[in-house]
């Protein structure tokens, strides 16, 4: 159902009448698809009727088929030639009766979720689906992929840091805690134990990192997750005693240096998946809901000088890559900023949840990444835009979560 409406979604928005798009968003909401916040967001947010058409459309298909068989069968009740002219099979949508049906809670919060790929009949799974026992067994003897035996997988551990509310008030990144949430919630069912922190200053950023560099199950893990939240600017994330006087600012670089070879060894030829949510700049580039915040990214620049032959004296010493292994996605590209809805969070990491439940089973790190860079290409409010960037990346291998395993 998805599908049918992302195929009729041009017509739509140049057929439906302002008063249908009132009409529809009444039952949308009767029918537990929007809630009160989305329809008056609609209401309010968007003037024009194509402004509207596109922003009640949106998120409903991208809510998946529940949500999408209903607003069409609205839409048959309620205008029929419409529907007709649409192209809709009066086959297709759930009867009347089901409307009054709330649909069924999501494992993670259900966000106004972006455009499914073109011809895609799979909808967005709201449950992390389970690799299966025959698909980690096949890809244990390829020697293309990470090794991640079922010891390391019970091993793994994730940072998560999250910066909510600032010194300065108006810094306040309200909706950030529904990512903290889904985060959380998204990096346990994948098997890893999540280190949490929430306020931290630039210091104390640093701090958290280096303890974690250090955390015992680094040995036995197969891999680790890094995901950074807060305000930004390009190659630092922004410490909650940030002010516009007194920047508090943790460069994005030290990630890197304190997960790399020479500081952390226990992570060697192990992946390190690193996610930052958080805007590189303040230019438009972005998508939907403008984020007040200001969030950063991974610098561009690395300096990697090559150790000197002349050092190494004994045999048990042995040169390796000061970087390696590292595969980073970050919410948009450079000088750009980030957005973020107040009540589903931003939206880089509504798209990771949704993309890692529905292809985490199947899909290697870097695809998944591609599919969450997708969802992004189609997505669009007046002249906003948003791309999310696959950024460092020094994988060797392909690197699967094995969910369930």
């Amino acid at each position: 159902m998805a599908a049918e409406l992302f195929r009729v979604r041009s017509k739509f928005i140049e057929k439906v009448s302002k008063e249908m798009i009132s009409q529809l968003l009444d039952d949308l909401l009767e029918d537990s698809i929007l809630n009160d916040g989305e329809r008056e967001a609609i209401l309010e947010e968007h003037q024009s009727r194509v402004e509207r058409a596109r922003a009640l459309i949106d998120p409903v298909r991208k809510k998946g088929d529940v949500a999408s068989r209903k607003m069409i069968a609205r839409l048959q009740a309620r205008d029929p030639t419409l529907f007709s002219e649409l192209g809709l099979s009066a086959g297709q949508p759930a009867q009347p009766a089901q409307l009054a049906q709330p649909a069924q809670p999501a494992q993670l919060a259900q966000p106004a979720q972006p455009a499914a790929e073109p011809g895609e009949e799979q909808g967005w799974s709201d449950k992390l689906i389970l690799t299966t026992e025959d698909f980690w067994k096949q890809k244990q003897n390829d020697k293309s992929v990470y090794p991640a035996g079922k010891s390391n997988i019970r091993n793994r551990v994730a940072l998560l840091i999250t910066n909510i509310k600032f010194k300065e008030e108006k810094r306040n990144r309200k909706g950030a805690e529904k990512d903290e949430e889904n985060m959380e919630k998204l990096l346990s069912a994948l098997g890893y134990e999540v280190v949490r922190h929430t306020n931290l200053t630039a210091k104390e950023i640093d701090e958290a990192l280096i303890k974690f560099s250090k955390h015992p199950k680094l040995k036995e893990t197969d891999s680790v997750v890094v995901v950074l939240m807060s305000h930004g600017k390009l190659g630092a994330v922004l410490g909650v005693d940030s002010t516009e006087e007194q920047p508090d600012d943790f460069p994005i670089d030290k990630i890197y240096k304190h997960l790399g070879s020479e500081k952390c060894p226990a992570l060697l030829n192990k992946p390190k998946v690193i996610i930052i949510q958080a805007c590189r700049g303040e230019c438009r580039g972005s998508v939907i809901v403008e984020d007040s915040a200001k969030q950063a990214v991974v610098c561009d620049d690395v300096n990697q000088p090559g150790p000197s032959d002349d050092d190494m004296e004994e045999d048990t010493v042995r040169c390796v890559h000061k970087e390696k292994d590292f595969v980073s996605l970050l919410s948009s590209t450079p000088d750009t900023v980030s957005y973020r809805q107040t009540e589903n969070g931003s939206f880089l990491i509504q798209y990771i949840v949704e993309v890692f439940n529905t292809y985490a089973h199947t899909d290697d790190i870097e695809e998944l990444f591609r599919k969450v860079m997708q969802r992004f290409e189609d997505f669009a409010s007046g002249n906003r835009r948003q791309m999310a960037t696959k950024d460092r990346c020094t994988l060797t291998r392909r690197f699967y979560f094995f969910p369930g395993i």
